[in-house]
């Protein structure tokens, strides 16, 4: 028995669900998820890269 229910925003929930879902594909990179790059500005233009790829994809799929 739980004395104290948590709060639900269905709101937050929809974007929480979209962010895990972009994470998701965003491992799909395999110099994301195994983390090649040594230096952080290079993983970040990385996954900045990897982010372009995905919402370029995105953005065809839907013209």
């Amino acid at each position: 028995n739980r004395k104290r229910i948590p709060a639900f925003s269905p709101f937050l929930y929809q974007y929480r669900n979209l962010v895990e879902r972009f994470f998701s594909k965003l491992k799909h990179f395999r110099a994301v998820a195994t983390r090649y790059d040594k230096r952080a500005d290079n993983y970040l233009a990385s996954v900045q890269l990897a982010s372009i790829r995905i919402w370029l994809r995105h953005k065809e799929s839907v013209t």
